[in-house]
């Protein structure tokens, strides 16, 4: 009974050797070639060689002799490494749109919530959600209650002050005049005194009576001034009532359709309350996110279009490109704005949105060809002149149904598309081509 595991021991262990010591002799055998029983199995006895034919031991002989001093012709048998059988492809570079694919939605170039900014109650009918709003159609109108009559009564106030101005300015006049006949008197009082004509008390009483009349002039002034301060006081509470009053019609600031449903007819509104919401979709906006890989490669101003899922194309200019990234995702918001004069194209659609970039040469590679090196370097590897393998990073453009789109090669490479996790850098390698799919 233990025979079985015994042997079954003895398989495992010789299937190790030969995957681990022996690998390159299993796939030589895989592939077809002849190989010594000896190299697939340790404990099998070596074949006895076969008795020399004389006609090739002679033909051979001088062979041997001249390559006795002659360096030995394979590279590959001289490092002592035997060629990896790996398959290629020889590609050609060609000239790509090399666009900017993204994928984003639609999004209203304005929207705004129409509050009220006084209170009172709605008049006006309430309009339906969906409607084509102009800039300055009424979409909400309150009461104004005694509102109508605060502003006449600011109005007559203005009217009143504005009355008193004449009559201030005339008295100025009249106490300027007074000024003007107290200075005469004053001085001829003086002149009359210093010939002797007149006494001391009479120009007392002259200059007393400048003074009196200088103090009539101030009071004279700063009634006008005050007339004045009454004035803008009284254009102010007209000013601030007729504000009032506008606030209480609530109009569309731009062209564009109702999302919401107006207030009711009869509802009252506080400051804050909701109106209407408007939507602003000509134009409208494509929104996306560029990785930080591709941001560099988008301007502003260039030509960009973009499909629907419902199948309809749309086609516009890139009209902003944040400078600050997403901190969550490291992208870069990109808006392009497209023509929508129907109203036909909704806020929120997705969209798969492609950029106008400069063209670049790339190779179409199937994806499996692509690999990393030690390093985590995205990259494929290619055949030398030499038949070796050699490591060459690339850079992903874009990923098609029929490969992927790549530079960093030159014009003409020779890409090895299956092999190549089985090789490293100046491996040699034995290769079969197969034709690119273009």
């Amino acid at each position: 009974m233990r025979l079985i595991p015994a042997l079954t021991a003895l398989l495992v262990l010789a299937t190790l050797y030969l995957v681990v010591m022996e690998r390159d002799a299993v796939m030589r055998f895989a592939q077809g070639e002849r190989v010594a029983l000896s190299k697939l199995n340790p404990l099998a006895p070596e074949p006895e060689d076969p008795a020399p034919d004389p006609t090739t031991e002679s033909a051979s002989a001088p062979a041997a002799e001249s390559g006795a001093d002659a360096p030995a012709a394979d590279t590959g048998q001289a490092d002592g490494a035997d060629p990896v059988a790996v398959v290629a492809l020889r590609s050609t570079a060609r000239e790509i749109d090399s666009a900017v694919e993204l994928r984003g939605e639609t999004e209203a170039a304005r929207e705004v919530e129409l509050r009220a900014e006084t209170s009172g109650l709605v008049i006006s009918e309430p309009r339906p959600k969906g409607t084509r709003v102009e800039a300055g159609d009424v979409l909400c109108r309150l009461d104004p209650g005694d509102r109508d009559a605060a502003l006449a009564e600011a109005r007559a106030r203005l009217a009143e002050a504005r009355a008193r101005i004449p009559e201030a300015r005339a008295r100025l006049a009249e106490a300027e005049a007074r000024l003007d006949e107290a200075e005469l008197n004053a001085t001829a009082a003086t002149q009359l005194s210093e010939d002797g004509f007149a006494s001391r008390t009479r120009v007392a009483s002259t200059t007393a009576s400048v003074r009196s009349a200088e103090a009539g002039v101030e009071t004279a002034r700063s009634q006008l001034e005050t007339v004045k301060a009454n004035v803008e006081s009284a254009e102010a509470a007209v000013t601030s009532a007729e504000t009032e009053m506008a606030r209480l019609t609530i109009e569309a600031p731009f062209p564009g359709l109702l999302e919401s449903e107006t207030a009711e007819l009869g509802s009252l509104l506080q400051p804050g309350g909701l109106c209407a919401t408007v939507l602003g979709l000509d134009p409208i906006r494509l929104v996306g996110f560029v990785p930080e890989t591709e941001v560099e490669r988008i301007e502003e101003g260039a030509r960009a279009g973009a499909r629907l899922v419902s199948g309809r194309e749309l086609v516009g200019e890139v009209t902003f490109l944040s400078r600050s990234a997403d901190p969550t995702t490291r992208t870069f918001r990109v808006e392009i704005t497209v023509p929508n004069p129907d109203l036909s194209v909704r806020d929120g659609q997705t969209a798969e949105i492609v950029i106008e970039a400069d063209g670049a040469m790339a190779h179409l590679l199937p994806q499996s060809a692509l690999t990393l090196n030690d390093a985590g370097t995205l990259g494929v590897r290619t055949v030398t002149a030499e038949d070796r393998a050699r490591f060459v990073p690339v850079t992903l453009l874009r990923d098609t149904a029929t490969g992927v789109w790549v530079e960093g090669l030159p014009d003409t490479a020779e890409v090895i598309v299956r092999g190549q996790e089985y090789v490293t850098d100046g491996v040699p390698v034995a290769v079969t081509y197969r034709e690119a799919t273009q």
